[in-house]
């Protein structure tokens, strides 16, 4: 694949070797990630189990950070019946050595492309409960677009090989019929790489064993390619400043002296949302910004609440 229009700056750092014990692999892997984020560089993460997410996250561990976490995947990983001790940390269940871990850095959680028939009524009630954002794919076929917002506020970002079609992305044990489309994956990549957010991005589940005529391997070079342009025409609107460089809209709801504020930047018209720390909720920060779409602002307009304002605010009570 050719360069793009821009001078990259890349290092292939070489392979993780497996360890003795699968907790010897997340160890190696979340160091080099905690040292690469916390020097400003942007690890791409690509093959192995999808389980290495977990590894991912415990790389943020000493950064004091908040986590957002977007996970690209049919199914979520989430065995509901289980706690974070009495679970072994596999591939369809990582989701609860994240949710369930100590010291909780995780914010927010958001699944891209969940297919329901894969999926148990309990896991998504849990889901709900914990009013973390998850998308079926349904909801963003033929609409990809409407995932930039979600993506735009990923700290990391999981990708899962088997969220792509089977006859696009043979090269997976668990590859099925339904999916993404390669070009709607290439996509997705590229709102990744346009992240001013985003430090560390994993593609996970590749086996090519499976692939027939390196079908996968191009689709996913082709995915970093587009994550890698996407990277290099950031538009560093984030965080908000210069404030000349953006907008604010503010609109009252029906029946309510609320008052919602939207952001936009004047720069790539994207939009922001501001959601009011509850009293006492922060000593620093008066407001929680989060990424959202200018139907959000219409719906609010309109004298609507925004489902996204409401399931924000109930994380930061």
């Amino acid at each position: 694949l050719h360069e793009g229009n821009y001078n990259t700056k890349i290092v292939d750092l070489g392979n993780i070797k497996q360890g003795a014990t699968v907790t010897d692999t997340y160890i190696a892997l979340k160091t080099v990630v905690e040292e690469l984020v916390k020097n400003d560089i942007l690890p791409i993460i690509i093959g192995g189990s999808q389980d290495l997410t977990y590894a991912q996250y415990l790389g943020y561990e000493k950064l004091e950070q908040r986590v957002d976490l977007v996970v690209i995947d049919s199914h979520f990983d989430l065995d509901e019946n289980a706690g974070a001790e009495r679970i072994e940390t596999t591939s369809t269940s990582y989701l609860n050595k994240i949710f369930l871990h100590e010291p909780n850095y995780l914010f927010n959680f958001s699944n891209l492309g969940f297919q329901t028939y894969f999926n148990s009524q309990d896991s998504l009630r849990v889901m709900e409960k914990l009013y973390f954002d998850v998308h079926r794919l349904g909801e963003l076929s033929g609409k990809v677009a409407v995932t930039e917002p979600i993506i735009r506020n990923a700290n990391m970002i999981s990708f899962d090989m088997s969220a792509i079609r089977s006859a696009e992305a043979p090269g997976n044990a668990n590859a099925t019929p339904n999916g993404f489309y390669g070009e709607e994956a290439c996509q997705l990549c590229r709102y990744a790489g346009f992240n001013d957010k985003l430090t560390s991005i994993g593609f996970y589940e590749f086996n090519p064993v499976y692939d027939n005529n390196s079908q996968t391997a191009m689709l996913l070079a082709q995915m970093i390619w587009c994550f890698i342009d996407g990277f290099y025409n950031r538009k560093k609107d984030f965080p908000l400043n210069p404030k000349s460089q953006y907008l604010i809209y503010k609109t009252s709801l029906k029946h309510d002296d609320h008052e919602l504020v939207f952001v936009k930047s004047k720069k790539s018209d994207r939009w922001w949302m501001q959601v009011p720390y509850p009293t006492g909720g922060s000593m620093n920060e008066r407001f929680h910004l989060v990424p959202c779409r200018y139907e959000d602002y219409k719906t609010a307009v309109s004298g609507e609440m925004p489902d996204l304002w409401w399931r924000t605010y109930q994380k930061l009570v």
